[in-house]
């Protein structure tokens, strides 16, 4: 049996990291129950809607480990059926239904993707990986009513985002009442003490631990983390949108990313995404240069996916490139059937660009380059020849074959 770590100060470093930020029923009477010594079982769900992750899920994933290391049984759980009614948490439309086969697809990246940050190997106290299809694709007709009967729909509907919807009025489908349902079943089929969820996903977990006290007769604490928005915009990383630093790219797009990263969340990633300690990151962030901090930053982060020498080799090829105004190390190349052509069309056709609009406000704005000379106009033909380079922005090369 695992002995359960109740050392005080490593479970005051997670209570006030900072990725925490709420406790119910209270943050008091959490710390008192992992300073007991009591084996609790912790769960933390993930809806499989999008074929990747990034950095502001992979802080929960750290997160969950830090519980695992104190001994405490950990399960992560896949919300195989869930993802299939769509979480309506923060959206202002329904989300697209997926099949089990789209899901599962994406559940099978996201268990690759999230090794690194979780130790699946050890032998004593490993984390658990379920699925709630196994349970939730069970219920009848008989137990959803029951289920139902814990809530009214004054509840469901005082939701922010379901208020927001009614006054602009857009649909709130049937379906998506069910997914709190679904959620707070996952804690009595599971029979938790603890769940770990996003600040969107409090109504959710306080329906599971609704149900929980009422089916199994057990209190159930939720921890809410931060969501990691930037603090001057406010805006989030989003699977959906595409927007963030992932976890399935490079070495050399996972450093440029973060690199990429507004100087406000430097901090921010810091505290969430790496292992440093507080006094570590507090040294770091004195540096004079922000861009200093990023770069050690960047290098935690990376390192963690990528190992150590392949991180290195990114830092170096981006200072080479973006602060040396270098090439990197690897370009593709394309082969033109006319070597007399528009630098519009020219950026289309190597993929550089999206459309011939993105195309000439890049021109315009003194982006694209050939062999590190600026393109001035796109109303006039260029003459190409064989390894000419071509720049598009500060990361898009191709070279010509």
């Amino acid at each position: 049996m695992t002995k359960i770590n109740t050392d005080e100060k490593k479970i005051q470093e997670i209570m006030e990291r900072g990725t925490i930020v709420e406790v119910l029923p209270s943050k008091d009477e959490f710390v008192k129950k992992l300073l007991s010594g009591q084996k609790l079982r912790f769960y933390i769900g993930f809806d499989a809607t999008a074929p990747t992750l990034h950095l502001s899920h992979g802080k929960n994933f750290m997160l969950m480990e830090k519980f695992r290391q104190l001994g405490h049984e950990v399960i992560i759980l896949f919300g195989d059926f869930t993802a299939r009614i769509g979480d309506p948490s923060g959206e202002s439309k329904s989300r697209k239904q997926l099949s089990r086969k789209e899901v599962m697809t994406n559940v099978k990246t996201w268990q690759k993707l999230v090794k690194p940050l979780m130790d699946f190997s050890d032998k004593k106290n490993p984390p658990k990986i379920m699925y709630n299809h196994s349970w939730l694709s069970k219920l009848n007709m008989e137990d959803l009513i029951n289920l139902a009967g814990n809530f009214t729909v004054q509840q469901m509907i005082e939701r922010d985002m379901f208020q927001k919807r009614l006054k602009e009025n857009k649909p709130i489908h049937l379906h998506e009442f069910l997914y709190p349902l679904m959620q707070g079943y996952d804690s009595v089929a599971m029979d938790v003490d603890v769940e770990v969820c996003g600040t969107d996903q409090i109504f959710n977990s306080l329906a599971g631990r609704t149900l929980q006290k009422k089916i199994n007769n057990k209190e159930k604490f939720v921890v809410a983390v931060t969501l990691m928005e930037n603090p001057k915009t406010g805006e989030l990383m989003s699977k959906s949108k595409g927007t963030g630093v992932f976890l399935d790219t490079s070495a050399k797009d996972m450093y440029g990313q973060i690199m990429s990263q507004p100087d406000e969340m430097i901090e921010i990633l810091f505290v969430n995404c790496t292992w440093l300690s507080l006094d570590e990151i507090k040294k770091i962030m004195k540096l004079p240069n922000p861009r200093d901090s990023k770069s050690k930053l960047a290098m935690e982060v990376t390192k963690m996916f990528h190992g150590e020498k392949v991180s290195n080799k990114a830092a170096q090829e981006f200072a080479n490139v973006f602060q040396k105004g270098g090439l990197p190390d690897k370009i593709s190349e394309y082969a033109l059937a006319n070597k007399n052509i528009n630098p519009v069309d020219l950026l289309l056709t190597m993929k550089l660009v999206s459309s011939k609009n993105e195309a000439r406000r890049l021109i315009d704005g003194g982006g694209m380059k050939l062999n590190q000379k600026k393109i001035n106009s796109w109303k006039e033909n260029i003459t190409l020849k064989s390894s000419d380079i071509i720049q598009a922005g500060k990361r898009k090369f191709g070279k010509i074959k």
